[in-house]
């Protein structure tokens, strides 16, 4: 297998572990705690003499993020996170009692609540069950409770479902709605920095990230997605002076003149070290390519899904065409998942038990030896 696209060099977690967890939290390259710490250092030595600085290497930034998904950078705002992002739609819309919102059941809670806590507006939200051992939720699923009932003001679906790894086909998914006259949000944390996007070109209106899993930035950094036609449905939660399109001259006006791009949506003072801490970590992603990102890892859980059904693990994931991802969960007959991740670890492997399985996600610097361990370690503990 040729060299990782990602510079191993560049990941000092692969001094100690053999990291496969980027579906949970993934690591910071040294050059974002480098951007972190120049980001700090400066604010120590020039205090606002940085801002200007500052400000454009935001908007490099922004640019940035907006490449890896698929979209316009005026049609990006920063949001501290994935769950920040949702709410923002969620509870920036204009809802009408009886309005009905489909989402998929088992998803991750941050992916759920912004829609469930919406009935008490009169809010209607009908959940789309998943089908067989690995969670899939193929197009005609969400068809079926679609046409269960009034078309849906809003379709919500993680792009990359967490537990298992089923991959939505959000182009079909966006075709529907289109076709049915709904919006369509994803959440996309678990397939920004591994799998190529085109978000505008599938007809996705909403999408959330944050940088913190396999965008290889810090916490406390995400970014959201508004379709340019969808931004004047969106109130901004958090109005500041960062919001308006006076933003430098605010203090000449208090009158509410919005941003004309999704910059609205971002209130106040940015996280500036996060911010550039992603930056950093979009530059090592750009600059091997996702698509080479992406068949590296692919090929990385294939051979870890046929190597442990090999020693008789059962792979839980979906690993067809259409629904695999940078997950592959399985379990281990007789012992439980937590065991099992224990296990690994004693031997120097980072994985996570969720949702019944074994979860592995390796990344873009993981090598072959890597996955091999983790069927090693199997094999010894049955």
């Amino acid at each position: 297998m040729p060299a990782p696209p990602l510079d191993r060099s560049l990941f000092p977690v692969t001094e100690r572990w053999a990291y496969l967890n980027h579906a949970g939290t993934g690591v910071l390259p040294t050059a974002a705690v480098e951007a972190m710490r120049r980001a700090a250092a400066a604010q120590a030595e020039r205090g606002s003499l940085a801002l200007n600085d500052h400000e454009a290497a935001i908007e490099r930034v922004r640019a940035d993020a907006a490449a890896l998904l698929g979209v316009p950078s005026t049609d990006v705002a920063f949001v501290k996170n994935t769950t920040e992002g949702l709410g923002f739609v969620a509870n920036g819309l204009e809802w009408r009692d009886g309005d009905r919102v489909v989402v998929p059941d088992l998803e991750f809670p941050s992916t759920v609540y912004p829609w469930l806590a919406l009935r008490d507006r009169g809010v209607i939200v009908d959940l789309v069950p998943p089908r067989g051992p690995g969670r899939a939720l193929p197009l005609d699923a969400f068809a079926e409770v679609m046409a269960a009932g009034p078309v849906p003001r809003v379709v919500a679906t993680s792009w990359v479902q967490w537990s298992r790894g089923w991959r939505t086909d959000l182009a079909a998914l966006g075709r529907l709605c289109a076709d049915a006259g709904a919006l369509l949000c994803a959440d996309v944390i678990q397939g920004v920095g591994v799998l190529p996007a085109d978000l505008e070109a599938w007809g996705v209106d909403f999408a959330i990230t944050d940088a913190q899993k396999w965008m290889l930035g810090p916490e406390g950094i995400g970014v959201l997605y508004v379709r340019r036609s969808c931004l004047d449905l969106l109130r901004p939660l958090e109005p500041g002076w960062n919001s308006m399109a006076h933003r430098d001259a605010w203090e000449d006006t208090l009158d509410v003149v919005w941003d004309d791009d999704a910059r609205r949506l971002e209130g106040g003072t940015p996280n500036t070290a996060g911010t550039l801490a992603m930056g950093a970590a979009l530059d090592i992603l750009h600059d091997a390519g996702i698509e080479a990102v992406w068949r590296h890892v692919d090929a990385l859980c294939d051979r870890l899904a046929a190597g442990l059904t090999a020693v008789d693990a059962t792979i839980l994931s979906d690993r067809s065409p259409g629904g695999r991802s940078g997950i592959v969960s399985f379990v281990v007959d007789g012992a439980t998942p937590d065991t099992v991740v224990e296990h690994l670890r004693t031997a120097g492997i980072v994985c996570a038990a969720r949702a019944g399985g074994i979860r592995v996600a390796p990344h873009g610097y993981n090598t072959e030896d890597e996955v091999d361990a983790v069927v090693e370690a199997v094999a010894r503990f049955r």
